[in-house]
C-alpha cells in the first residue's frame, strides 16, 4: 500500500507526480515523531507482515491519526 495526499483519485504515476509531497514529508516526520518508522517517499510502498503484532497494528493506526491530524492542522 502507499499514500499520497491529493485531492483527486490517484491512478497512474502522472497522478502521483501532481500529490503534495510536502504534505507526505510532514506525515512522515510525524509518524517518525510518534515511533513508527516508514518508507520516506510516497513513491515507496508500505508493508504489513506476519512479524508485526496486533498491538503493533494498533499503535501504528494510532500513529497514523495523530500523524493526519497534524499533516491537516499545518500551515
Amino acid at each position: 500500500m502507499t499514500l499520497f495526499f491529493s485531492g483527486e483519485t490517484v491512478g497512474n504515476y502522472a497522478d502521483a507526480k501532481k500529490c503534495d509531497t510536502g504534505a507526505f514529508a510532514a506525515f512522515f516526520r510525524a509518524m517518525l515523531d510518534r515511533g513508527a518508522f516508514i518508507a520516506p517517499s510516497q513513491y515507496e510502498a508500505l508493508f504489513v507482515s506476519s512479524a508485526h503484532t496486533d498491538a503493533d497494528i494498533d499503535r501504528t493506526v494510532l500513529a497514523v491519526g495523530e500523524s493526519l491530524a497534524a499533516v491537516s492542522q499545518r500551515s
